[in-house]
């Protein structure tokens, strides 16, 4: 294990995995982020795992080449020319001679909201020390980061890759000649590169914080119609008079920060365009990760608690207020209480339960573990009363208690204890704190990770009288793809739920008299999170009428991904306020109002196009995490082995085994061509329909259309990558005969050439839209530039082939 500590530093110049493997991948992050603390020195420390070296970039001049490149119009020329040690006319020169622009827009909001966008391009490229002084990050401040911003060091690979710092140095002949090569190239095929995005990044919050002009009653929706001034009200973000006990319909922000949503105002997760959006779409309740030791002081227990927290506070009763005003209740997401570091332990060695790597589990089996989870909630909704309540996991990704990762056999008190037992002796605790100071408010207990994800009704019974269960959807239900049987383990829209695992809980619960919720993914999932809602409007009919038959009290409609203001969410909507909805009443009244009525039945036949063809969909958890389709066209075509394995939606890399789960490679790759070609027949019955659409529903067709090109971009690159790595592996195995080899040179090039058409087409789509590309946990997969790049690299690899 390597360390890179601050000290050094200052020396040198500066959701989730659906299956039991969760386990082994938790186990693991944890020892990486044994370094990850505050040394008796003082100094900081960065995890860096296995630290093998970093992958080359020599389809630049050099790896300056590349930092400038893949940082352009992202940071600001001047911390650039900083970070290397040169000049900002240096670092132009090095941008233009690409034929980049010499003067970039560079969006203020990329080191605020899209950090994680700069961690990941420059993941291979700096060593830490490096790539805090392009961030402006303290080590303090990156640490947490990688361990809390959504398990993002897991993203990362649970390794640093090994880089050597980079140095300005005037670029040799060899580097120039490239350069002018690349520039050459640039300008042949990407001649509007000079030019300003019609769309800067980020743009999309702009126009989602600004509310809409309504009238009161004057909406053309059929749902709001047909009850009165009350319920119109509320749903334009009128009224806060919701009834106490309606079905609840809880999301996530669209572009909220996950790590600490609270700790600055500035970054408001739920401005009032997006809140009154949400309402219009029947959306009742919103959340937000928080960690409680950072809401709450410690007590007497544990002093060092609640750093901070008063500003948090005050943050959150300002959205919990304004939220109200939309009929909007502001929910907790508690996955506590979190594993601590060693040091924390000795201050309190009596606290102490499993450990994992340099943490440990503050074992709830303690009386004072208890008393802090149950005090510092009640102290959390003293201060904001009006709070809507708060749902747990308490098997996830993280170590929490001892029971959290079935290792509680570890634990001296835990031993011997039933693991249902401690996991609802945790649930009621949370009841306890949160019901002490808000009777009213909901208490939702989340069966993720239960028993392994099996069986939990011996949790279920055990849980108190004033909890509710919410269990996901799909999970279990069976499907088959490609002669490929398989089980769904979560998030997937493409296999229709609910699945038996969720029927049997919810009965469980019912029987309990609890009420029982439905986790669902109505706009997008881990099948495809780049683009903000996907058109598979028969998908989610189905799956809310079936909800309907389920008699579910609510739903949580979204995880990090798919809280964006959609027509997949007006249909839940619908089928929440009209009695007699059915799929194609929905359907049909919802294709009349986006695009007019005599564009509705093409509209329809359109979204049945994209339905079935999504339900070819290779789902597995693998390919959910670990496949090419989030990054698409985005992903490089490496012409020699990586030798990486894939991450958990971070590199896809070459790494094929990695991705296909249960698929044969070649399955894998014909049923991503599949959903391809099919989904291809919706896009093309999307453009004849515009012809029909009138001329103040035009934008918002043509916005779709827009949607739907980007989302089969992404899925028809996803074969291409898988055949091009088998095919490159053949071509590069010593056994292969001469004749073949040739064919399959003659394959690479074909796929090389397809993959550059698909990455300039996705190029023209993502700098209009600046939705494309981007995911609220993940940050953008890519921007534009990245996409030029793999034009770039197609070139390059295709010379490396001939």
């Amino acid at each position: 294990m390597w360390r890179v500590n601050a000290k050094t530093m200052k020396k040198n110049g500066r959701s989730r995995w659906a299956s039991h493997a969760v386990v082994t991948v938790v186990v693991v992050v944890f020892s990486c982020f044994a370094l990850v603390r505050r040394g008796q020195s003082g100094e900081a420390e960065l995890p860096v795992g296995s630290h093998p070296p970093a992958l080359s970039v020599s389809h630049f001049p050099s790896r300056l080449h590349a930092f400038v490149w893949r940082n352009w119009g992202l940071v600001a020329p001047q911390r650039l020319a900083k970070v290397v040690g040169g000049s900002v006319d240096d670092v132009r020169r090095i941008a233009t001679s690409m034929g980049l622009p010499g003067d970039p827009v560079v969006s203020t909001e990329m080191r605020q909201r899209g950090y994680i966008t700069i961690v990941r391009r420059n993941w291979h490229l700096l060593p830490y020390e490096q790539l805090l002084d392009l961030l402006g990050m303290m080590p303090e401040e990156l640490g947490h980061a990688l361990r809390e911003d959504d398990f993002l060091f897991i993203k990362l690979g649970s390794l640093k890759p090994r880089c050597e710092p980079i140095s300005y140095r005037p670029p040799d002949a060899p580097a120039r000649r490239r350069a002018a090569e690349i520039k050459q190239l640039v300008e042949r095929r990407f001649p509007d590169l000079q030019l300003p995005a019609e769309e800067k990044r980020f743009a999309f919050i702009e126009r989602l914080s600004r509310p809409q002009q309504t009238e009161r009653g004057s909406s053309s929706d059929d749902a709001s119609q047909q009850h009165g001034e009350a319920d119109r009200a509320v749903a334009y973000g009128l009224s806060d008079d919701r009834p106490a006990d309606e079905r609840l319909r809880l999301i996530y922000s669209y572009f909220g920060s996950y790590g600490d949503p609270l700790v600055d105002a500035s970054l408001d997760p739920y401005p009032d365009g997006l809140l009154q959006r949400l309402a219009r779409m029947g959306v009742n309740g919103v959340w937000l990760h928080v960690v409680l030791r950072q809401l709450a002081p410690g007590g007497t227990d544990f002093p060092e608690f609640g750093v901070g927290h008063e500003r948090r506070l005050a943050n959150l009763r300002r959205l919990v207020a304004r939220a109200r005003r939309y009929g909007i209740g502001v929910y907790l997401y508690l996955n506590e209480p979190r594993a601590m570091p060693a040091d924390f332990f000795e201050r309190h060695p009596g606290v102490a339960g499993v450990r994992e790597g340099g943490f440990a589990a503050m074992c709830t089996s303690t009386p004072s573990v208890r008393r802090w989870l149950s005090d510092s909630l009640a102290y959390v909704f003293e201060k904001v009363p009006e709070l809507g309540g708060v749902f747990t996991i308490t098997a996830s990704e993280n170590l929490t208690h001892c029971a959290s990762h079935f290792r509680h056999s570890a634990c001296p008190r835990c031993g011997g204890r039933d693991p249902a037992e401690i996991v609802a002796e945790v649930v009621a605790t949370v009841a306890k704190g949160v019901h002490r100071s808000a009777p009213q408010a909901r208490v939702i207990a989340w069966d993720w990770g239960w028993n392994r994800h099996g069986d939990a009704s011996q949790t279920i019974a055990r849980l108190p009288d004033d909890v509710e269960l919410m269990s996901v959807s799909e999970w279990a239900k069976p499907f088959q793809r490609g002669g490929v049987a398989g089980r769904v383990g979560e998030y997937s829209i493409s296999v229709v739920g609910p699945g038996p695992r969720a029927t049997r809980h919810w009965a469980l619960a019912k029987q309990r008299g609890l009420r029982a919720l439905a986790k669902v993914q109505l706009n997008n999932t881990w099948e495809l999170s780049a683009v903000p809602y996907l058109p598979v409007l028969d998908l989610v009919a189905q799956h809310c009428a079936n909800l309907r038959q389920a008699d579910v009290d609510g739903m949580m409609l979204s995880w990090t991904l798919g809280g964006y203001p959609s027509p997949n969410l007006e249909v839940a909507h619908r089928f929440d306020v009209q009695p007699n909805a059915t799929a194609d009443r929905v359907l049909d009244a919802l294709a009349a109002q986006r695009y007019g009525k005599l564009a509705t039945a093409t509209a329809r036949r359109a979204w049945r196009q994209f339905s079935e063809a999504f339900q070819q969909f290779p789902f597995d958890g693998a390919v959910l995490y670990r496949g090419p389709q989030q990054f698409g066209p985005a992903n490089l075509l490496y012409i020699e082995p990586t030798g990486y394995r894939s991450t958990m939606i971070g590199f896809p890399y070459d790494d094929v085994d990695g991705w296909r789960g249960r698929y044969p490679a070649e399955v894998l790759a014909e049923q991503f061509d599949r959903v391809a070609n099919g989904w291809q027949k919706g896009i093309e019955t999307l453009e004849a329909m515009l012809e029909t659409v009138p001329k103040e529903k035009r934008a918002e067709a043509e916005s779709d259309l827009r949607l739907a090109r980007a989302a089969g971009l992404h899925f028809a690159s996803a074969g291409n990558q898988v055949r091009f790595f088998l095919a490159r592996n053949r071509w590069l195995a010593e056994d292969t005969p001469r004749d073949v080899r040739e064919a399959l040179g003659a394959e690479l090039r074909r796929l090389l050439d397809r993959e550059a058409a698909n990455a300039r087409a996705l190029y023209a789509l993502a700098r209009r839209d600046s939705r494309i590309g981007f995911e609220a946990s993940n940050h953008y997969y890519y921007v534009p530039l990245d996409l030029v790049e793999k034009v770039i690299h197609c070139q390059y690899a295709r010379l490396k082939i001939d």
